[in-house]
């Protein structure tokens, strides 16, 4: 692979952080602790104690142990045996950046932990796992198989990853910000009425919101915990009656911080959280846990302690996922100025490309400058995937030192998005380099077609995403093909840029409210050549339609960038297609033209006008 000689990215790394080759030592030492504690097989998960997306450097045991460095996996070390599973998007990364030789490579779909230990346990052997990492419906599924195979579940009390772990980092202390109401939308206290209707409502005594979205959502804060996304790592316990408790470690607090929040909540230290709910199980309190986030520790404390425990869904999830007119009207401000900055991204690709000397660091730094220019970029709202060539066939590719391509003749992908204080944004767009054949015309065409069936979507109040994610697959069910991701996922505001519970994907069963943002990004992957992906962010809103019985909604477009017609096969659209993205690229040049430079101007008049 080449070296880039472009100037160091701000917000992303590009060096490989893991190397195989650690995998076996780290293996030994893992199964030497394993046996000081009397285990014969340890579950190590890719997460936190918050079920996060993006964790702290302090928190990447899997990576640390296997080499894989993906956002979603699980290790499970036995004294004789080891598997890394991974989901399709990560096959070929895992087997890259692990020892296949230590680790067997398993899908965790198609042959998750659970299914591979039923055959590997033996009776009498004892399964570590860490009740701070574990969710209660992940633990109930190994309870289940050690049951089965006559092994037994243990909950560690040191995890043996951390008792090996010499130059672990520390912890993150990130300092907590207030989040100004003029993009928040509406105040601390109302959402916290809002909060304890819906507890009342739903005839619970309170909520442990172990979700740090939530609480950054509920108090207005943000924080610098974790990379690419704002978050205050912390916990809320919020009672029916009396005041919220938020847990959280008081060097992220400066004086003006901690007395804002002192006026909405008490504030504790995290390790009081283990009292707290303690006290609360005691006096018989009926407490919700959020089952996507809540630890099992605090599930099984507060249980053991004599609480009724109320296991669903944070009511907050649901409530930060519609969003208010503030924070609708920043993703609108957020995505102008992204689109302008990805638009002169695209005119230097349309200059610079063709002539071989760029490379997929060089574009994604580049992008990244643009961002920059703006002014206002926080973050990244993740690493740029930046794909050339059979790379861009990897859905989740992470460009590395090691890995970085030069953009030649085919397909060059890249999905990005920025953080700003007004909205979280996210794109992808795939760019032909060179003259493109008649195959991936037509891939791409089908792509497109999807897309555009999404985007004109309308669809009755109570229809999920699930109903409609296959609009997204036909033009490729049509040909033979399809793709192996959903079609889309929810958008925070100056949060993650994975955000539930609501998404258009074949598991996605919450229905669509006005308010909602989603991506709109189908795709695909013709693995070792090429890959496609085109994403636009939508807000769900309400239509009217003449004589209409039902309510209506539809979707409103949120990002305006353009797509390379240079890859498209006009034939294959549909009269209504093709009115879709003459309409689309009529937009794009209205709004976004004032933004840039003369000569992207130019440029931009020339690739949105009508097919």
């Amino acid at each position: 692979m080449v070296q880039t000689t472009a100037p160091q990215a701000r917000f992303q790394s590009f060096a490989q952080r893991t190397d195989p080759k650690t995998a076996v030592p780290r293996l030994a030492a893992l199964r030497q602790e394993m046996k000081r504690q009397g285990l014969d097989g340890f579950i190590v998960p890719r997460t936190d104690q918050h079920q996060n997306e993006y964790v702290p450097r302090s928190e990447e045991r899997l990576a640390w142990l296997t080499g894989f460095t993906g956002s979603w996996g699980v290790a499970v070390a036995l004294a004789d045996a080891a598997a890394l599973f991974v989901d399709g998007r990560y096959t070929a990364q895992a087997r890259e950046q692990t020892d296949t030789k230590a680790f067997a490579c398993e899908h965790l779909i198609d042959n998750p932990p659970d299914h591979w230990l039923a055959h590997h346990l033996k009776p009498g052997m004892r399964l570590g796992y860490d009740p701070h990492l574990h969710t209660l419906d992940g633990v109930k599924r190994y309870e289940a198989v050690c049951a089965k195979t006559g092994a037994t579940l243990v909950a560690i009390t040191e995890n043996p990853i951390d008792a090996v772990w010499a130059d672990r980092p520390a912890p993150p202390l990130g300092a907590i910000k207030l989040h100004p109401l003029e993009k928040a939308g509406e105040e601390s206290q109302t959402k916290r009425a809002r909060l304890i209707a819906k507890l009342k409502e739903q005839d619970v005594d309170g909520v442990l919101v172990s979700d740090p979205h939530n609480t950054a959502w509920l108090f207005n804060i943000r924080g610098a915990d974790v990379s690419h996304t704002p978050l205050p790592l912390a916990y809320t316990l919020v009672p029916r009656e009396g005041r919220p408790t938020l847990f959280v470690d008081s060097r992220k607090l400066n004086n003006e911080i901690r007395a804002t929040l002192a006026d909405a909540a008490d504030l504790a230290e995290p390790d009081q959280l283990t009292d707290a709910l303690r006290a609360m199980g005691t006096a018989k309190k009926k407490l919700r846990f959020d089952n996507a986030t809540a630890a099992a520790k605090w599930i099984h404390l507060f249980r053991d302690a004599g609480g009724h425990v109320d296991h669903g869904a944070d009511p907050l999830s649901l409530m930060k996922a519609v969003k208010n007119t503030a924070e609708i009207q920043g993703s609108r401000n957020a995505h102008l100025r992204d689109g302008a900055a990805a638009t002169r991204f695209l005119h230097f690709m349309a200059k610079e490309a063709h002539k071989g000397g760029l490379t997929e660091i060089d574009a994604a730094i580049a992008l990244e400058k643009f961002r920059l220019e703006t002014g206002v970029l926080m973050e990244l709202s993740f690493p740029s995937i930046s794909g050339a060539g059979p790379n861009a066939a990897l859905p989740h590719y992470r460009v590395t030192e090691n890995s970085n391509r030069r953009i030649e003749n085919g397909f060059y992908l890249i999905d990005s998005g920025g953080q700003y204080e007004d909205g979280t944004t996210d794109i992808t767009r795939t760019i032909a380099v060179g003259a493109p054949s008649a195959e991936m015309k037509d891939r791409f065409t089908r792509v497109l077609k999807g897309h555009i069936a999404i985007a004109r979507a309308v669809f009755p109040k109570g229809t999920s995403g699930a109903q409609i994610d296959a609009f997204a697959r036909r033009p490729l069910w049509e040909a033979g093909l399809d793709f192996d991701h959903g079609t889309g996922h929810g958008i925070g505001s100056y949060l993650s840029v994975h955000e539930g519970p609501h998404r258009i994907s074949k598991l996605g069963h919450t229905s669509l409210e006005p308010g909602m943002m989603l991506s709109n990004e189908p795709g695909y992957y013709k693995e070792g050549h090429y890959g496609i992906r085109l994403e636009n962010l939508i807000l769900v809103e309400q239509r009217k339609i003449p004589g209409a019985e039902r309510e209506i909604y539809g979707f409103e477009t949120l990002t305006f960038a353009p797509f390379d017609r240079h890859a498209i096969e006009t034939s294959l659209l549909t009269p209504d297609e093709l009115h879709w993205l003459n309409d689309y690229h009529r937009a794009v040049f209205e709004k976004i033209s004032p933004l840039v430079d003369h000569d992207t101007k130019l440029w931009l008049e020339a690739v949105t006008k009508p097919l």
